[in-house]
């Protein structure tokens, strides 16, 4: 059994993980700059084990109808200059998820931003404000 495990643990390869500058972090900026998305910022969660993402970019909108013109934004802007599709979006009026694995993107309006409270929530990630 201890030689199984051996072979198995020397097989991983490490994970590749993207940098704050990738191409894929400054597009969706970008993106929620052109759509005048309010309090940008990413939160690095590459040392934090638990994490689900390499990043978080978390922006906040004045309206349920800003909230989704942003991420149908991100969508089109991000396959349109990389060729990428969301792994998964999941719609709300007050906040809506842009899941690309790598990186999430939460847009919320004003009020659900203070009440979720990302940034607090994940406190240990370095945070980068565009």
């Amino acid at each position: 059994m201890k030689q199984l495990l051996t072979e198995t643990q020397e097989k991983k390869k490490p994970v590749k993980r993207l940098a704050v500058n990738s191409k894929l972090v400054t597009t969706v900026v970008d993106a929620i700059q052109d759509k005048k998305g309010q309090d940008v910022v990413s939160l690095d969660l590459r040392k934090i084990s638990e994490a689900v993402a390499d990043f978080f970019v978390v922006c906040d909108a004045n309206s349920p109808v800003q909230v989704k013109a942003i991420a149908d934004h991100i969508v089109e802007k991000v396959e349109e200059e990389l060729g990428e599709k969301p792994y998964h979006v999941e719609y709300g009026e007050k906040w809506t998820l842009v899941d690309f694995v790598d990186v999430v993107v939460h847009i919320f309006t004003l009020d659900y931003r203070q009440f979720y409270s990302l940034e607090n929530l994940w406190e240990d990630a370095p945070k980068k404000n565009y």
